[in-house]
């Protein structure tokens, strides 16, 4: 059992964590965008916001559903789901430790 679970637990938390690094590359990408730092309209730009706006907004929208509008354009979502990520991640980490090989 310790022979699959322990893998499967650390591919997890490594997958856990590109999602996070997603997560902060696409709010740090919206703000330059934002505050025209970077060209939208570039072909690398273009592409990687596209990229990130697809794997990382799927898991947004129902967290922006839950939360109250904070107005002046303030999206806490990025940083619930982060915190989300860490409860998670915290959880498979405890699973490891208990599962030692």
């Amino acid at each position: 059992m310790d022979i699959i679970l322990v893998p499967l637990i650390r591919v997890m938390i490594m997958a856990l964590n590109a999602y996070w690094w997603a997560i902060v590359i696409y709010v740090i990408l919206g703000w330059l965008e934002q505050f025209n730092v970077i060209n939208r309209y570039n072909n690398f730009v273009y592409g990687l916001h596209t990229f990130l706006f697809r794997v990382v907004e799927p898991a947004l929208v129902p967290i922006r559903r839950l939360l109250p509008n904070m107005g002046g354009g303030v999206d806490l979502s990025p940083l619930v789901l982060i915190l989300g990520i860490y409860l998670v991640q915290g959880i498979l980490i405890q699973l490891a430790i208990k599962f030692p090989f």
